[in-house]
């Protein structure tokens, strides 16, 4: 049986000497072999607006793993996907204990463009795929809380 394993960094420097309300929440973060690395801060008023959070990052992860599903399976069905732009939206209620992301809607709109002389793709043939992208997505399977994707059709004019 294969284990993927799947490393990652994070380092913060600085002093909470000062108290709770005082102290910088901004991290990095890093998964090598990428080179890339990210910054980061808690989701809670004393974080730095300007710098994502865990929170965030988890929305990113779904939202991306949905996409990289979907552009897949479309390839596939020698669907021409020319845009895909998720408004993604997760959910943590601070009254429901234990306090965590409790649903994560995925809202995709699909551009997509038709062959020339054939009818673009059905909205019912991209939502299917759309679910079996959901079905395979590494990411939602992983989160115990509710993930839903609710895609949108648009069709780009033929080239």
């Amino acid at each position: 049986m294969t284990v993927h394993r799947y490393t990652a960094r994070t380092l913060w420097r600085g002093s909470t000497s000062l108290g709770w309300e005082r102290y910088d929440r901004t991290h990095t973060a890093e998964a090598p072999p990428a080179t890339a690395s990210v910054t980061l801060t808690t989701g809670e008023e004393r974080g730095n607006p300007d710098h994502l959070n865990p929170e965030q990052l988890v929305v990113m992860a779904a939202s991306s793993c949905q996409m990289l599903f979907f552009l897949h399976l479309a390839s596939k069905a020698r669907i021409d996907v020319v845009e895909y732009r998720d408004e993604a939206v997760g959910e943590m209620p601070d009254d429901d204990r234990p306090v965590r992301l409790t649903r994560i809607a995925l809202r995709p709109t699909i551009v997509v463009r038709p062959s020339p002389g054939a009818p673009p793709p059905s909205e019912d043939r991209i939502r299917a795929l759309c679910e079996l992208a959901h079905r395979e997505c590494y990411i939602a399977n992983s989160l115990n809380g509710e993930v839903t994707v609710e895609p949108r059709l648009e069709v780009a004019s033929a080239p």
